[in-house]
């Protein structure tokens, strides 16, 4: 048999010390998360004790009224969120993309400050601005009790999609809008038929990644929240509070599946690859 080649300068995933790296942090980072996932199936009350495999606590997060209000605040505000956050993040990309005026440079890092600026920042200055700026009224019907934590995350979500969006406009070749416009198309037609359909990948991706993170996010939201509403990584935050219960686990792990498939799907459509593909 052929004597196989030692591993060459660039072939890191080759080399055992690398290979050992990449399963140890693998298990650091989540053998917390497997844990918690498989103790919402203990058929006990005492979490760190194991007693059997039970659905019954599943069935008591998903029959858990409040829960499932909570859960609802967090689906209808983080699906207002996007579609704002989608429409403004692609028309402040294609302004900074396409557009040159004076302070082009200053709009674009502040755009960036939402992305860098810790996130208890954020929820203190949103607690200021709707308290003294803009309070917003207690009491309103729903949804429109949920105005302020949506305007929040509208806040911090639409620099997420600028990014992705404003990174898929590098590689549009405007050759294209001028054989259209030669072609007679306006404008607006220009846009619709030729740099939207560009955008498409990305502007999926950035819709994915902005869903994800208004539905995880909880310090803007404690912030920002009204005595009255309750979003879901809250209200799973307040049960933690009195005790860590299979019950706990069953809720967090719901927000984990939800959060997974929604980053996998968003990672695919940001995949160049596949894109191309």
């Amino acid at each position: 048999m052929a004597k196989r080649a030692p591993p060459g300068p660039l072939e890191y995933l080759r080399r055992w010390p690398l290979q050992a790296w990449i399963v140890g942090v693998t298990i650091f980072l989540y053998a917390p998360l497997i844990s918690l996932m498989v103790f919402s199936f203990n058929d006990s009350k005492r979490n760190v004790v194991w007693k059997g495999f039970t659905l019954k606590y599943y069935g008591k997060a998903l029959t858990d009224e409040s829960l499932l209000t909570a859960l609802g605040n967090s689906l209808t505000i983080a699906f207002v969120a996007t579609i704002a956050s989608l429409v403004l993040g692609a028309l402040s990309a294609v302004l900074l993309w396409r557009f040159r005026f004076p302070g082009k440079t200053a709009l674009d890092g502040a755009l960036s400050l939402p992305i860098v600026v810790p996130e208890i920042c954020m929820g203190v200055a949103m607690l200021v601005f709707f308290a003294k700026v803009l309070p917003w009224p207690t009491g309103l019907i729903w949804p429109l009790n949920l105005g302020s934590i949506i305007i929040a995350h509208i806040s911090f979500c639409f620099p997420f999609v600028t990014v992705v969006v404003r990174a898929r406009l590098a590689s549009f070749n405007r050759e294209l809008e001028e054989a259209a416009k030669d072609l007679g198309a306006g404008e607006w037609r220009t846009f619709k038929d030729i740099l939207i359909p560009h955008m498409a990948p990305s502007l999926v991706a950035g819709a994915l990644l902005a869903f994800t993170l208004s539905l995880d996010d909880f310090v803007i939201t404690f912030f920002t929240a009204g005595p009255d509403t309750v979003t879901f990584p809250v209200k799973v935050y307040s049960m933690v509070r009195f005790s860590v219960t299979p019950e706990v686990n069953a809720a967090s792990t719901i927000l984990i599946v939800l959060t997974v498939l929604l980053t996998f799907i968003a990672l695919r459509f940001q995949n160049p690859a596949k894109e191309l593909g």
